[in-house]
Order: C-alpha cells, then sequence, then structure tokens
C-alpha cells in the first residue's frame, strides 16, 4: 500500500519531465527566498522560505546549483568584453543559448524571431550545470540582486566539490569570483 504512492509520484513525474521538455532552458519560478554570504568562502546561499508541506510538488520542480561569477555590472559591453578574456585565458567555451543583447529593451534576450513563441524577444535564463561562460542576469540565482544586474557566469555545478575546484584555479586570475549557492527552478514553463 505504501508504495503505490510512490510509484504513482514516479509516474507523474515521468510524465511530467517527457511533456515538457525538461532539457529545454526556461525561466525561474516565482518564490520568496533569502540568502546568507559566507564571506570566508564567498559563498552566496539561496534558502527557500519553508512553505506547504515537505512533499510539496513544487519541490520536484528545484535542484541546488552551485553558480560561479566571475563579476557583476550593469555594463553589457564591458563584461562581454571580460567573458571573451577570460575565454582566451582559460579556453572556457562560451555559450550564448542563441541569446543577444537586445539594445533597444536593454535586455539580454532570445531574438524576436525565436522558434520559441513564448520566450522570443525575451530572457531565457542559463539553469542546468555546464562549464560555460555566459552573461546571466544575477537575480535569477541571487534573489537580492538588483534587477538588470548583469552575472558574468562561469560555470554551474551539481556539486559543491566541483565548484570549489573550480573556484581556486578562477581566484588566481581573477580575484572577485564567488560562488552562490543556489535553488533553481528546472520544471517545465511550455
Amino acid at each position: 500500500m505504501n508504495k503505490l504512492p510512490i510509484q504513482l509520484i514516479y509516474l507523474l513525474s515521468t510524465a511530467f519531465l517527457v511533456a515538457c521538455g525538461a532539457s529545454s532552458p526556461e525561466q525561474n519560478k516565482a518564490g520568496t527566498d533569502s540568502a546568507k554570504v559566507d564571506t570566508s568562502t564567498n559563498t552566496v546561499t539561496n534558502s527557500k522560505e519553508e512553505k506547504g508541506n515537505a512533499g510539496d510538488w513544487s519541490d520536484f520542480d528545484n535542484a541546488t546549483y552551485y553558480v560561479l561569477v566571475a563579476d557583476t555590472g550593469k555594463d553589457y559591453s564591458s563584461l562581454r568584453r571580460k567573458m571573451f578574456d577570460l575565454r582566451n585565458t582559460l579556453k572556457i567555451p562560451i555559450d550564448t543559448m542563441g541569446r543577444i543583447y537586445n539594445k533597444k529593451k536593454n535586455l539580454i534576450a532570445l531574438p524576436d524571431n525565436d522558434k520559441d513563441e513564448i520566450y522570443a524577444g525575451e530572457y531565457f535564463p542559463r539553469r542546468f550545470p555546464s562549464e560555460n561562460l555566459s552573461l546571466e542576469y544575477l537575480n535569477f540565482y541571487q534573489k537580492q540582486a538588483g534587477e538588470k544586474t548583469i552575472a558574468l557566469v562561469t560555470g554551474i555545478y551539481e556539486t559543491e566539490k566541483s565548484a570549489d575546484s573550480a573556484l581556486t584555479v578562477l581566484r588566481k586570475i581573477e580575484p572577485k569570483v564567488f560562488k552562490i549557492k543556489a535553488d533553481i527552478y528546472v520544471g517545465c514553463m511550455h
């Protein structure tokens, strides 16, 4: 009798992921978060406020990842130049995910004519583990960050150990680099 709910949850979760195309990038789910900063390791920890029961379905839509950020600012052009410099120095590939900087909208966004009709012309965040450089909006990973603050992300990691290893290498080249422990929405938005 106890196995039926687990099997049902597994079946529904699998159906949900297949129906939503879980491998495509999607935007953040609204939520209330707070953050703690550990200055000894330059780690920012986002913690989701407790709402509802521990078995809430929304728990399946989030993952804890570690995001490394080399620098932040509001000037897209200067951060873009820095991203290319890091690529040349560290040989880390850049992944724009097809996004461009739309000067008219002052927004990192998919092109207006993108095949994804829902996100065409809009920001589409990087949400899954990868060791790539990209420019993202910091408030997607760190809720208290100002709107339109751009982060030069150097990687998203599944484990803190792998993030710390990359952080050690990056710190030798970029002293401002920091790590964010982020609760990232990975569920379907379509």
